[in-house]
């Protein structure tokens, strides 16, 4: 079993093995015509349960050809132009060729001697973004392992900057439509069941900054605790942006820790075009970025940055075997001392191939033709009668219903739509996502491919609009 462990005298096999199985995803990928092969979870289950893992095929070529049965035929292809739903992003080719160098060398990143000129690349790219977001000199941060762990550690720097052990009086102020992992943090931080106090948003789902003043004056009046202020530079359902400036001044104004949570919006630190839409972002005072959602980065890749190096000690635990104190002293740059996480992926290699190769200018014009794509298909939804847009996009998400004319009940409407995206998604012709919009069901389109074109995006609305009518016609059959 020795010759499968990758190392000087195994050198070549790891060559031919990788290489094959770089050939077969190539393959896939050029072959791929849908976003998906429509598989159901029943169909596909039982050819994963027969698999005995006791039973090795002690072959490559015999793993991989099992693996196209279970995994590549079936998988959900993000590259496709008509993959439309989450905010899953087609990768760029020298993030992926970073990815196979950082898995194949495996350093961890939680010390210098596990990593060593990792730690500066890491730190170098930490620096570079702090440096894009505007956060000033005494910036510093981490990679993680996406916005969820960003926003969770930002918010524990919050808590513990508040300097109080009374927990059950601190608040945290969010937008209703900011993302979900603000109440998990606050549950894990161990906070009230009150803590989170959502803020409505506006028209276009931004933060309406007189209800957050609103509240910090009760939370004052009160004797509570503003811990933090959550403003979103991207929602997830929506990808609106909060009123950056004016909450940045409320927070000065309230003592509140101001964070950013800009998973989404963080493309725009890249854009020539449209930076101008994330001004405010700089007074932060700890910023969540994903570029494996707008940077064309493969997951994981995400950080956390904020604005004043020394509110990282609250993640710093020293441990004899791994990190002692006296690291601190003779200047070894140990980045576990900044994180929450051990061991850790080199992930920051996947940017670092990126921008050497393409440059920040080459990823930003990437996300601007994204952004121009959901102008287009925002300006095809306003002037199409079959559907119903909610908000004008700030990034690149569009949000829509499909309005029968002849059908007037809200809970059939929602029933056709809910049926317009199961149905499509069985077909594998596209895949769409769906939400709710004032406990209406809505569908939704995230658009984060450079290659989906207005044709495409009109294509899929048919199909929409098809399978509606489609459910309609039938549940018309069945009612009479």
């Amino acid at each position: 079993m020795r010759s499968h462990l990758l190392n000087d005298t195994t050198a070549e096999h790891y060559r031919r093995s990788v290489t094959e199985g770089v050939e077969r995803v190539a393959a896939k990928l050029a072959a791929t015509d849908r976003p998906f092969t429509g598989v159901t979870a029943d169909d596909l289950a039982p050819r994963i349960d027969a698999i005995d893992l006791d039973r090795p095929l002690r072959d490559t070529t015999a793993a991989l050809d099992e693996l196209e049965d279970v995994y590549l035929r079936d998988a959900v292809y993000f590259h496709h132009p008509r993959y439309l739903a989450h905010l899953n992003c087609p990768v760029v080719i020298p993030a992926v060729l970073g990815e196979a160098v950082l898995s194949a060398v495996n350093s961890s990143l939680d010390t210098w001697d596990q990593s060593a000129g990792g730690t500066l690349i890491e730190r170098k790219l930490i620096d570079w973004t702090a440096a894009r977001i505007g956060l000033g000199p005494a910036a510093d941060g981490v990679f993680t392992s996406g916005g969820t762990q960003s926003n969770l550690q930002a918010l524990l720097l919050a808590r513990e900057e508040t300097k109080t052990e009374e927990l059950t009086k601190l608040r945290v102020f969010a937008s209703e439509v900011s993302h979900f992992s603000v109440q998990k943090s606050a549950k894990l931080l161990g906070l009230g069941p009150d803590a989170v106090v959502v803020v409505p948003v506006d028209h276009d789902k931004r933060m309406q900054t007189v209800a957050l003043a609103h509240e910090l004056e009760r939370c004052a009046e009160a004797g509570l605790i503003p811990m933090a202020v959550v403003a979103t530079a991207g929602t997830t359902d929506f990808g609106s942006i909060d009123p950056l400036p004016e909450i940045a001044g409320l927070c000065e104004q309230y003592g509140a820790w101001l964070h950013v949570d800009a998973a989404y919006g963080c493309g725009l630190l890249a854009s020539r075009k449209y930076r101008h839409r994330i001004d405010g972002i700089e007074r932060a005072d700890s910023v969540t970025v994903d570029y494996h959602k707008s940077f064309f980065q493969p997951v994981s890749s995400s950080a956390v940055l904020v604005r004043d190096a020394a509110t990282l000690r609250h993640a710093t635990y020293h441990a004899e075997y791994l990190n002692p104190r006296r690291m601190v002293t003779e200047r070894i740059p140990n980045q576990v001392d900044k994180s929450l996480q051990t061991t850790r992926r080199f992930d920051a290699l996947k940017l670092w191939m990126t921008l050497r190769v393409m440059g920040a200018d080459g990823i930003g014009a990437l996300f601007d033709e994204v952004c121009d794509l959901a102008v287009e298909g925002w300006k095809l939804l306003a002037a199409d009668p079959r559907f119903d847009v909610v908000v004008e996009p700030s990034l690149s998400t569009l949000v829509f219903r499909y309005i029968p004319a002849a059908v007037t009940d809200p809970a059939e409407i929602d029933r056709a739509n809910l049926y317009a995206r199961k149905a499509l998604f069985a077909s594998g012709d596209a895949v769409v996502a769906g939400t709710k919009v004032s406990g209406r069901h809505y569908l939704k389109f995230t658009l984060l491919n450079p290659e989906t074109t207005t044709a495409d995006i009109t294509a899929v609305l048919d199909l929409i609009a098809g399978h509606a009518e489609q459910y309609l016609g039938e549940s018309l059959d069945r009612a009479c």
